[in-house]
This record gives C-alpha cells, structure tokens and sequence, in this order.
C-alpha cells in the first residue's frame, strides 16, 4: 500500500517549533564539535555557543548563558569518544580549508573555488559543514552553508532538474546529492519561507527523478539518457530515501524498481556489478552504495544485504590497504562504506572506524588541510573526508542508526 503524506496548515509559531525541532528528532541529537544547542522553552528557537547540553529529565536541549527563563540546563561532553584531539585537529584543518575556498555566490567546485561541476561538488561541502554541527542558520558555519543552501536553490529548474548549464551532460550524480543535501536542510531551517522554498525544489526534483527512472529501475548521468548504471542509481536512491524521511511523498514504486534494480544487479559473490545488463565482475564501491540504500530502508536482515555487507568487508577494509580494488574510485567507496559499518552496529563500526581515520589523517595534505579525492578534486575529497570522520557526531538524519 502507498505511503501518502499530508501537509497540515498550522500556525506560524507551531511551525517554528517543528522546524526547531527535526534535526533533534531525524538525528537522534543533533549536535557538533564543540557547540550548544539551545531550546527556548517558549518559542522552539536555537542558539549555539559552546557545548551540547541536553536536559537529563525531558530530553531538551538548552544552552548555559543567559537566556530566557524556562531553559533547562545540564552540560555533557562534546567530543564523541572517536573523536581524539587528533581528529579534531584534522577536522577542523578540513573545515577550514572548505570555508576559506567557498566562492562568493555559495558555490564550491572540484579544486575549491575553481573547476567543474558547481552543484555536486556544492552540495557535497555543504554535507560536510552540516555533518559537523552547522545548519543554514545556526553554527559556527552557518554562513557557509546558508550560501551553499542558495546557490542550490538558485541551480534548481523549473523542471526539477538541479544542475549548471555547464554540467548538463553528467548532472544525475549532482541532481541526486543536490536532493540529499537539501533534505538535510528542510528541517534545520527556521525561515518558513525558505522552508517552503526548500520543500518545492525537493517535490520537482523528485518528480524529475521519478521521469527519469529507466524501464529497468535505474538511472544514467542525464534525465533523457534512458539508460542506467549502478552509481547514479545508488544516488538517486539515497536522495529519494533523504526526501522521504523529511516528510515528502516520494511514490513507493520508484524505490521499489529501484531496490529491484540494484538486486537484479548483483552477482553471485554478493557484489553490484555496474549495470544490471553487464556481465561483468562486482564492484566493490558500487556495492558499498547498494548496501546504504537497503540499510536507510531498514532492510538489515536482508539476505542480500548481508551477503553484498560480507562482499564489501572482504573488499574494501582499510585493513587491507592497496590490496583493495577500488577501480580508482577510493573516496566514493569509504563514503558508503563509513555510514555502512556505521549503521551495521558497534562491532563493525567499532573495527571500522579507528582503522578508517587514521588512513585519512595520513592522507590530509600538510600545507592546507585538504584531501585530493580520487582525481576529482580537493573539494570531494575534503567534504567526504569530513563527512566519514564526523559521523560520530550524529548531525547527518539520513546517516543514522
């Protein structure tokens, strides 16, 4: 049976406070490196200043300061115990690099502030600011990410398509982060305008995805292609999955073909191959995608899903090093491998994750704290760096347990 979603009409004031309330409510917490959280008991509003406090009676959340009456008060730690001094440091080198390359109109692209695809590389480094606590209005990045949140909404199309004129020829991969990113977004907005803003571009761009879809259930780098592969498909499913979490109907049947598609594509080693119509050997980083997609359904038991996890850990373990066979695309493999080990338990993430930050910790560049992901740029490869290391701190809803 299709799921439906009903927008209700409230109140100016009850739809501040639900605003308010999302990141807590979608994430499980909602909080970042060394801030505050503060919730007016009377309005729903948000302040940062320090260290995430929660209220040990209610589950509030409030800040220590000077603020209203009615604003409870407990302080505890910051720092996830993942997160060591060395860590931070590297994150906070990263964080700067993203923020001191931001181009003026909110845009990043491949080599920070030069290079191509505008709208992916973008939506990527506005992810990582959001994995580390900030959102469109509060954080210590807040402005970083407001300007990112406006150009991709300046990129949207009537249409629903969100990408350049320049990157038309291979905008799916863009369209599908673009969706992810502002999903991210419509619940830590507190403007209800722009909320409204984020909620339409979203409702296109799903339509835009759902014409798009080929009659096998996946998707190619163009919304005309009328073909599909498997990382595009794992994009767009991801996004679709972001969408639906935020409250917006995405129509069941899509994801279904979707899933479909991804299973249709599988070998008998447990592996996605690159398209259901090739032959060809499993790919490992496609794999690690697939395995996101049915974890975000809450497919765990799965037997494919536990079959494709039991592929990626023989293959892409940081353990194994240059053993692995990434087919160029290292990055990309451990941003779905990370929120994979991440959503898989303690004991995988536990195995995962000290292994994982320190391989990035050797790979940050000295001089200025970026990360030369995979070829495309030092903007992808910072911002999922930055968003594997800060998956501890919780910020991310689509990335949680």
């Amino acid at each position: 049976m299709r799921k439906s979603f009903r927008t209700t009409r409230v109140s100016r004031s009850v739809r501040g406070v639900i605003a308010a309330a999302m990141p807590v409510l979608l994430a499980g917490g909602w909080y970042g490196p060394g801030r505050v959280v503060a919730q007016d008991a009377n309005t729903g509003g948000q302040a940062a200043s320090g260290t995430r406090a929660q209220d040990a009676n209610t589950g509030g959340q409030a800040a220590s300061g000077t603020r209203q009456a009615g604003i409870a008060q407990a302080v505890v730690p910051a720092e996830p115990p993942e997160i060591t001094p060395v860590v931070r440091t590297a994150i906070e080198r990263g964080t700067q690099y993203l923020v001191s390359t931001q181009n003026r109109d909110g845009s990043w692209r491949t080599h920070g502030s030069t290079g191509g695809y505008p709208v992916a590389m973008t939506s990527l480094a506005g992810l990582a600011l959001t994995a580390g606590g900030s959102t469109p209005t509060q954080g210590p990045h807040a402005r970083n990410v407001s300007g990112a949140l406006t150009f991709v909404l300046k990129s949207a199309r009537r249409d629903g398509l969100i990408a350049q004129l320049e990157e038309e020829s291979h905008c799916m991969h863009g369209h599908g982060f673009a969706m992810l990113f502002l999903a991210q977004c419509y619940g830590m907005e507190e403007d209800p305008r722009r909320q409204a803003e984020v909620r339409l571009v979203l409702q296109r761009a799903i339509e835009l995805t759902a014409r798009s879809q080929s009659a096998a259930g996946g998707w190619l780098y163009t919304p005309d292609a009328g073909g599909d592969e498997g990382s595009v498909t794992v994009t767009q499913v991801q996004a679709l999955r972001a969408c639906r979490n935020a409250g917006l109907a995405v129509p069941k049947r899509v994801i279904d073909n979707a899933m479909m598609y991804i299973e249709r594509s599988a070998n008998p080693d447990g592996g996605i191959r690159y398209q259901v119509s090739d032959t060809g050997p499993s790919r490992p980083a496609i794999t690690a995608a697939a395995v996101a997609c049915y974890f975000n359904a809450g497919q765990y038991d799965d037997p494919r899903a536990s079959k494709a996890l039991d592929f990626v850990e023989q293959h892409l373990s940081p353990k194994r090093g240059q053993a692995s066979n990434y087919f160029g695309h290292y990055f990309y493999a451990h941003l779905y491998m990370s929120q994979v080990m991440y959503l898989a338990g303690e004991d995988h993430w536990r195995e995962y994750y000290p292994v994982m930050r320190q391989v990035l910790i050797d790979k940050q560049n000295r001089d200025d704290g970026s990360w030369n992901g995979d070829h495309v740029g030092t903007t992808y490869g910072t911002a999922v760096a930055l968003v594997i290391l800060q998956l501890p701190y919780k910020n991310l809803p689509i990335m949680q347990r």
